[in-house]
């Protein structure tokens, strides 16, 4: 479903919308993990006492079918999840990502969220919305990886396309980690448009996103990696955020999509960047101001990393009062 421009200016104002409820924190890995930190209630806490809950449209979330996983995932993958989380052991990936009793629910949950949050922009009942256990930007077709199970971004796109009849996408990662599972499932699009802003490679998993990595084939310079020194700070991140900005513009996106992870503060305990929370709310700003001019405001945000809880509330918080 689309709306026309002015419909779409009747049916929604300033409309923003954050996602809260057991089945988003659910999605957490047992102790001591790194992502079994309470990371939704920490931002909650600070949500709520910045009082921005009573500016906002708060959702509950939302499951999805396993077929809409094969929109992106393999059938056998998803089968091995389901699988291995039914039994409660053994890793689907390398050895950073466990099953756990419960994680087949919790993935279909957050993917289900994000298509929550897409079909609200698309119906009108919100111009923007934020995820914040979305943005799981290392899972494959074909395997989980770095915490992510199933990628509910590269989902949320084929879904766009096939349901709601969008073709330019921009998608803006500035998680300390580089977006692989959304760069080379899409390395050949030319109507998805990625700038990616993350630690150097040669330091940081996943060990890619590199600056001549800029799409392949019709895809071409649809795709802007901007990889940074450990201990970059604001500095680095405003400056690289401008070319971000005029690759987003050049694309004339119909809809845009924010990865801000705040794994990428000063901190964070498995990266070594050095942001601040106003590198955040500086993106999500001018991402608002670019969805206006380009996309009738359609933007949807997602939480992505971040595992000191400080910095998750900081962060997160940073790009709800930009959106707000």
């Amino acid at each position: 479903m689309r709306l026309s421009d002015r419909s779409w200016n009747e049916a929604v104002s300033n409309a923003f919308c954050v996602f809260h409820g057991k089945a988003l924190a659910a999605y957490a890995f047992p102790e001591p993990h790194p992502f079994a930190a309470p990371r939704l209630g920490a931002f909650w806490r600070e949500f709520t006492a910045r009082k921005l809950d009573a500016k906002t449209s708060v959702e509950t979330p939302e499951s999805c079918d396993e077929k809409t996983l094969l929109l992106f995932h393999d059938a056998d993958y998803v089968e091995r999840v389901k699988r291995l989380c039914a039994e409660g052991n053994g890793f689907l990936d390398g050895g950073d990502t466990p099953a756990f009793r419960g994680g087949f629910e919790a993935g279909l949950a957050v993917v289900g969220t994000t298509l929550k949050a897409v079909r609200l922009i698309m119906e009108g009942r919100a111009k923007r919305a934020f995820n914040p256990i979305g943005g799981l930007h290392h899972a494959r077709p074909e395997t989980a990886s770095g915490f992510c199970l199933f990628n509910d971004i590269a989902i949320a796109i084929r879904v766009l396309r096939k349901t709601h009849n969008i073709q330019r996408i921009a998608y803006v990662d500035i998680d300390a980690h580089h977006g692989d599972g959304v760069y080379y499932p899409f390395e050949e699009d030319p109507d998805l448009a990625i700038g990616d802003i993350h630690e150097d490679g040669h330091f940081l998993f996943p060990g890619t996103g590199f600056a001549d990595e800029t799409g392949k084939g019709a895809a071409e310079g649809t795709k802007l990696n901007i990889p940074l020194a450990p201990d970059a700070g604001e500095t680095a991140f405003f400056e690289a955020f401008e070319r971000i900005e005029r690759h987003v513009d050049a694309a004339k996106p119909e809809l845009v999509i924010l990865q801000c992870g705040a794994d990428s503060l000063h901190g964070d305990p498995l990266a070594h960047l050095a942001f601040t929370p106003e590198c955040h709310r500086h993106a999500a700003k001018r991402l608002r101001v670019l969805a206006d001019k380009h996309a009738q405001g359609r933007l949807l945000a997602l939480g992505g990393g971040g595992y000191k809880l400080a910095n998750v509330a900081a962060a997160w918080c940073a790009v709800a009062e930009a959106l707000v």
